[in-house]
């Protein structure tokens, strides 16, 4: 069982946001095979259980706030007996340009307040994340984050982020080492090779 966790913000007046980013892939990999969405209150998360690449997965997306995410996913983790090897983080990345990917594993939370949380209640950072660069506005990083995209950052996203569905496929297929070799050079900002 593999756990494939998507971080955001709940709620319409997030949705479109850097902050988001997470949830948009996890809900991209939910509509591809055409699964729903179930609330489970005790979890504070929204889940949902696929098949990827032949391997039984949940998706889930916390509904704690991100700060707040590990209060989700942590539990989760635990309850259905995975390791952090089994957890995959879906975040966005304000020291990424964006557009990029990048699969990290285990490491610090780079200043991202929702895998804090999620590496504060684990007890452990040793798990993949996988992350979407949203860029930086240094003058004011928070609304950054939790601004709307424009349309031409929106397009970007949009391939960002049905890259990163892929790549997150391919990290629960082939392990994270040989999807870093496939994703972290990616760039939605360059056309697509031919």
């Amino acid at each position: 069982m593999k756990i494939l966790a998507g971080l955001g913000n709940p709620g319409a007046q997030y949705a479109n946001t850097p902050h988001s980013v997470g949830f948009e892939a996890v809900d991209a990999l939910a509509a591809a095979v055409g699964v729903a969405w179930e609330e489970k209150r005790p979890f504070k998360c929204l889940m949902a259980k696929v098949v990827l690449a032949g391997v039984p997965t949940l998706l889930v997306k916390p509904q704690t706030f991100m700060n707040l995410s590990g209060e989700s996913v942590a539990p989760v983790v635990k309850y259905h007996n995975a390791t952090p090897a089994d957890l995959l983080v879906v975040q966005d990345d304000i020291d990424l340009a964006v557009g990029r990917l990048r699969i990290r594993m285990g490491g610090s939370c780079g200043g991202h307040n929702g895998v804090r949380n999620i590496i504060e209640r684990l007890g452990t950072p040793n798990f993949t994340r996988l992350k979407i660069g949203v860029g930086k506005d240094r003058a004011n990083v928070i609304a950054h984050v939790l601004g709307k995209f424009d349309p031409e950052a929106r397009a970007v996203m949009d391939r960002a982020v049905a890259a990163a569905a892929e790549a997150a496929i391919a990290i629960v297929r082939d392990g994270p080492a040989r999807a870093m070799n496939l994703y972290n050079g990616f760039d939605a900002t360059r056309p697509p090779q031919a």
